[in-house]
């Protein structure tokens, strides 16, 4: 693993010299390129490289015009109607009993606003959600109880993931 990461140094200063040419001395403007990454532009290089690694999902259209996909939440099998129009994740009663969420019935509030209405959920964080290549932790989502017939991936995981787009009739996730 030590050589591994010594290689990636290596690789990496040699590509610094070669770009930058080694005919003159280094100049400020190129050692402020050589500066560690700052923390927050790590995270999105960090983010890239999770959806370079992942790789692409591809969700065939169906029949009805919709994307469907079967993802894992916590470790559970979960059909899921893909909705890019949802803030965030919604999950069936019984799809989130799978998975092993509980609420009770006082619990239940507005947790969004549809196009009919509020709509009544219990608002939890996902562990984890998988999908393809694709993990995502700490996910926000909604438990909604009654009146869901399918659990819906919503924005909450699919933000989590470059670029997301409609090509004819699949759904390109990754790549």
């Amino acid at each position: 693993m030590r050589e591994a990461i010594l290689l990636v140094v290596a690789v990496s200063a040699f590509a610094g010299f070669a770009l930058r040419g080694i005919d003159g001395p280094v100049t400020e403007e190129d050692a402020a390129k050589d500066k560690p990454v700052a923390a927050s532009n790590a995270g999105e290089r960090d983010k890239a490289f999770a959806a370079w690694s992942a790789g692409e999902t591809v969700l065939p259209r169906a029949s009805n015009g919709h994307f469907y996909a079967e993802a894992a939440v916590n470790g559970s099998p979960v059909n899921f109607l893909v909705d890019t129009g949802a803030s965030m994740i919604a999950l069936t009663g019984e799809d989130a009993a799978a998975a092993g969420l509980s609420w009770s019935e006082g619990d239940v509030r507005i947790v969004a606003q549809g196009a009919s209405g509020p709509v009544y959920g219990v608002p939890v964080r996902l562990e984890r959600v998988m999908l393809g290549g694709y993990e995502a932790e700490n996910v926000e989502a909604a438990i909604i109880p009654q009146g869901l017939d399918i659990s819906l991936l919503g924005q909450s995981f699919l933000s989590t993931i470059e670029p997301v787009r409609i090509e004819s009739d699949r759904m390109v996730l990754g790549g």
